[in-house]
């Protein structure tokens, strides 16, 4: 195995955005184990710098594949479609909408002064966001997977990328309220 393996091929598992997270926790066990640097202890210091540099990849490529979010952009960017989110934040109309409606209503959420109705109001929101992200997280699964479609998958993940963010938004408001 070499430093240079994909994530999926230094974990043995199917080059694939659906993964059984148990799995991937199983492999990333595994693969610590083995690679533990005390393990190297009476092997000498350029054996253990070896084995901190594979400890160090394990988890990188671990911290990868059990986000599904960092899963879909590592996929799109392994086969040439790279996600970009920085330059490009092009995205379809009615997501854009849909976008400023969540904003609309969080600001309607902060503007009430009841508790009670606050939550409410954030709990529904949030709800519906989540409804959103699995949905994205479908989506992105057949476009990967099913069709092969990396480029229109990156769409998908921009998308995802957004709904995650403003999901935390939202839950920091219901705290913050709470």
């Amino acid at each position: 195995m070499s430093l240079q393996a994909s994530d999926f091929e230094l974990f043995g598992l199917p080059t694939a955005f659906e993964l059984d997270r148990s799995q991937i926790d199983l492999q990333w066990k595994s693969l610590q184990r083995e690679a533990h640097p005390d393990r190297f202890a009476s092997e000498g210091a350029a054996a253990q710098r070896i084995a901190m540099q594979w400890s160090v990849r394990i988890n990188e490529a671990y911290n990868r594949l059990k986000d599904p979010l960092k899963r879909a952009a590592y996929l799109c960017e392994l086969n040439g479609a790279a996600v970009n989110a920085e330059n490009n934040t092009n995205m379809p109309p009615a997501f854009l909408m849909q976008q400023m409606e969540w904003r609309e209503a969080l600001d309607d959420c902060k503007a009430l002064k009841a508790n009670d109705a606050k939550d409410k109001a954030l709990e529904k929101l949030l709800d519906e966001v989540d409804a959103s992200h699995a949905q994205a997280l479908k989506q992105i699964a057949k476009l990967i997977d099913v069709e092969h479609n990396f480029p229109a998958a990156v769409g998908q993940v921009r998308a995802l990328m957004f709904i995650e963010k403003f999901a935390q938004e939202v839950q920091h408001q219901l705290d913050a309220s709470s």
